[in-house]
């Protein structure tokens, strides 16, 4: 009797073992509620001060959080600076010389370092601040899931292969957001987020001189700011109204009006053009899909529970 009432309980501390796992390996809503109360006060905050100064910055943050999640997960990678021991993502084809914000992100660490020690990670803080940009330009808002963990490598690499390129064909588009699980209409609706924020003259160059399906008056206003030779840094735009979260983005593709090349792709007579279209009329829709597809995106390979640490600085491992 003695010997199956131990057994019974090392069965039930297994169950509670199990149990005690899985929930810490869940991303919550208010994770923060208790260990660090005003850890989304914090960060909405400093967001809309640094975007109230530079405009700017709200795309910018947003792409940060964008191209950690499609390298290994939502695990602030993208934020490491290289080491002795790694090359790290900031310096990736996609990254280098491109990436912005990370001052903004340190600097909002250092306040919530200061509030609550080592307990909010630097990947929560990137997706809440993508959230916070979005909203602070008119655009949707959702309910981050949070409990992230920090990484303690990153890879150049990956970030090589698995950033979609503003030369891709939709073919290769589709697949690279397939291979993280979405679907087409979800990343027609992510692709809407190139309605804020600008591009370099070197990322859009090849459209404006060689594309057919750019509409001439376009291509010959961006040819003064983007020469066919040198002023590869020159920015424009990446919609008409780049600091407005609106649908202008789908309208421009429907005109033929893409910025890029990959943005004009999703409407090039192929399998995409009816989600564009629908969302050029329709930005409740857009940012309905959007807010969705974001949320799907903040929960690519997280790292949770006892996986990675908690960041005392974003930019180097503990």
């Amino acid at each position: 009797m003695a010997r199956r009432n131990l057994s019974s309980c090392f069965f039930f501390f297994i169950i509670l073992w199990v149990q005690l796992r899985i929930s810490c390996s869940q991303l919550s809503s208010n994770y923060y509620s208790t260990s660090c109360p005003k850890a989304l006060f914090t960060i909405n905050a400093a967001v809309t001060k640094a975007v109230f100064k530079e405009h700017r910055m709200g795309a910018s943050l947003l792409r940060l959080h964008f191209h950690d999640c499609f390298v290994n997960g939502c695990d602030a990678s993208v934020l490491l600076d290289d080491t002795a021991s790694f090359t790290g993502e900031k310096t990736a084809g996609p990254n280098n010389n491109s990436l912005r914000g990370f001052e903004v992100i340190d600097t909002i660490k250092s306040q919530l370092e200061t509030l609550c020690p080592q307990v909010v990670s630097c990947a929560d803080i990137l997706a809440v601040a993508a959230r916070d940009s979005v909203v602070a330009f008119g655009g949707p808002s959702w309910v981050v899931q949070l409990g992230r963990r920090d990484s303690t490598t990153a890879s150049s690499s990956a970030a090589n292969s698995d950033i979609p390129s503003p030369l891709m064909d939709l073919k290769d588009l589709t697949s690279a957001f397939s291979n993280k699980g979405f679907t087409s209409k979800e990343m027609v609706a992510l692709s809407g987020a190139h309605t804020i924020g600008q591009a370099r003259c070197m990322a859009f160059r090849a459209r404006v001189y060689n594309d057919s399906t750019i509409l001439s008056s376009f291509a010959t206003s961006l040819k003064t700011n983007c020469p066919n030779t040198g002023g590869d840094d020159n920015l424009s735009p990446l919609d008409a109204s780049p600091f407005s979260f609106d649908n202008a983005y789908f309208r421009n593709l429907v005109n033929n009006k893409g910025l890029l090349h990959s943005d004009q792709q999703l409407f090039s007579g192929d399998s995409t053009d009816s989600q564009v279209t629908t969302y050029s009329s329709n930005p409740a829709t857009f940012h309905a899909d959007f807010a969705s597809a974001m949320i799907k995106m903040g929960s690519l390979s997280p790292l949770t529970g006892n996986d990675g640490q908690i960041r005392t600085k974003c930019r180097k491992i503990n």
